[in-house]
This record gives C-alpha cells, sequence and structure tokens, in this order.
C-alpha cells in the first residue's frame, strides 16, 4: 500500500499532566515523518502559549479543545493526519472531538496522579495542592477517563518504545496499513 492509499488519522492523546502525553505524541510524529507520511502536531500547552487568554473553567477549557478538534478535523479532510496532546478533560467534549473526525484514535495516557506529580518539574501541582492554581485538572478539577479508549498507556509501566510500538500497531490499522 503506498502512502497516497492510506487514510490520514487524527490520534489523540488525553491525560493529566506530566502523563506522558506530549513526549509520546512527539515520538509518533516523529515516526510519520520519517516514514514520509503527512503529520501535524498539536500540542494543547503549545497552542494556550500562542492563544494566552483561553482560561481553565469548565466551559473554557471545552471551548479550547472543540477548537482544537475542528483544526484537526480540517487538517484530516486534507489529507494530513493530526497528533493531538490535550488533557482534554471532559468525555463530553472528546466525544464531540471523535464525532467531527472520520478516523480517529484515542488514546488514554493513564499514568497515576501520584506519578505525574513526581514528575511535575513546573511544579504545577504543588502549586494547585497549596490554593495557587484553581482548577487544575486531577486536583480540584475532575478528570474524566474515557469510556472507550483505543488505546490505554500507563507511561509508568511502559517505556515510551513500547507504548510507541503499540501506538504504532493501532495506528497503523486505522490508516489501513495493517
Amino acid at each position: 500500500m503506498t502512502h497516497e492509499e492510506l487514510r490520514p488519522v487524527v490520534v489523540w492523546f488525553t491525560g493529566l499532566s506530566g502523563s506522558g502525553k506530549s513526549t509520546l505524541a512527539r515520538w509518533l510524529a516523529g515516526e510519520m515523518r520519517t516514514a514520509g507520511l503527512p503529520v501535524e502536531e498539536l500540542d494543547g500547552d503549545a497552542i494556550r502559549a500562542r492563544v494566552p487568554s483561553i482560561g481553565f473553567t469548565r466551559q473554557e477549557r471545552d471551548a479550547h479543545v472543540r477548537r482544537v478538534g475542528e483544526l484537526a478535523s480540517a487538517l484530516e479532510q486534507n489529507g494530513v493526519s493530526v497528533v493531538a496532546s490535550l488533557i482534554s478533560p471532559y468525555e463530553e467534549s472528546r466525544r464531540f472531538v471523535r464525532g467531527l473526525c472520520r478516523n480517529f484514535v484515542e488514546v488514554y495516557v493513564a499514568t497515576p496522579l501520584d506519578v505525574c506529580e513526581q514528575r511535575d518539574v513546573k511544579g504545577l501541582y504543588a502549586k494547585a495542592r497549596a490554593g495557587g492554581i484553581a482548577n487544575f485538572t486531577g486536583i480540584d478539577d475532575p478528570y474524566e477517563p474515557p469510556c472507550s479508549p483505543d488505546l490505554v498507556l500507563d507511561t509508568s509501566l511502559v517505556s515510551i518504545e513500547h507504548a510507541g510500538g503499540r501506538i504504532m500497531s493501532v495506528v497503523r490499522r486505522s490508516m489501513g496499513a495493517a
């Protein structure tokens, strides 16, 4: 099967801050580029840095996820695969994005909260626990685990290489390569 015959895919990484979403997404996008596939990375933190007015209330988070989902869908419709990594804490907004996309793979990075807190180099969890950050997912704002993700990974239990292999297997099938 040639690259032109492969279906573009939107791979959506969701999980807590520090779970490993961005690391896995960068790995996957790199593998796809190496294979010569058109791919775009959409990272929630990078997008927030460019649009700093996006807030953290439930409504603002939901709108952010939906906007990124609209962009992912538009790229997919134009033959570009998308690797998105966003906390995207609410099931309803993830379901909305899934409905926009023709070929959607949801990867739940289910790394436990205590591990995510240990990995937190920016100290965001400590600030949230001390009351310095409001609406912090996993502390004073809920994270709703996906009801039926296509893949569940706990990065405290598997290496990036092992997780990457599992992700590539799912992505290849979804694209029609396996």
